[in-house]
């Protein structure tokens, strides 16, 4: 259940930066949507780890602002995979609306996630389960 809530709120935060950040497009249905989630929480899954580990002294170095980057190259792999390898049509028109989306995606799904926090998550330091 908590992947399914997780899903729905990547897709819901990629919604708004298409709707928030000119030069961000996505064509298709809500299904199409979902797919492109799905693609963006594997590559933040599976492969962000291995990057930020990697840029942990750049990350170090300018005080986090690098993982900023590491959004935006998150964002525009997740746009290559589904506009090019699997033709979903979420396209971007460079590396601004890339970068802006990646920030915009980060801060709703970072609110989002703020009220859907779950029962065996900590609360003021304490494990509820």
């Amino acid at each position: 259940m908590r992947l399914l809530i997780r899903w729905v709120v990547i897709a819901i935060a990629l919604w708004v930066a298409v709707l928030i950040v000119p030069g961000l497009s996505k064509d298709g249905n809500i299904w199409t949507w979902f797919i492109v989630a799905a693609i963006f929480g594997l590559v933040n899954a599976i492969i962000r780890p291995f990057v930020l580990l990697l840029s942990c002294p750049l990350v170090v170095l300018t005080l986090g602002l690098f993982v900023l980057v590491v959004n935006w190259a998150m964002l525009s792999l997740t746009i290559w995979i589904s506009s090019d390898v699997f033709n979903l049509g979420f396209t971007s028109d460079g590396f601004w609306p890339t970068f802006w989306g990646a920030i915009v995606i980060s801060i709703v799904s970072g609110i989002l996630n703020i009220f859907l926090k779950d029962n065996n998550e900590k609360k003021d330091g304490v494990v509820f389960k």
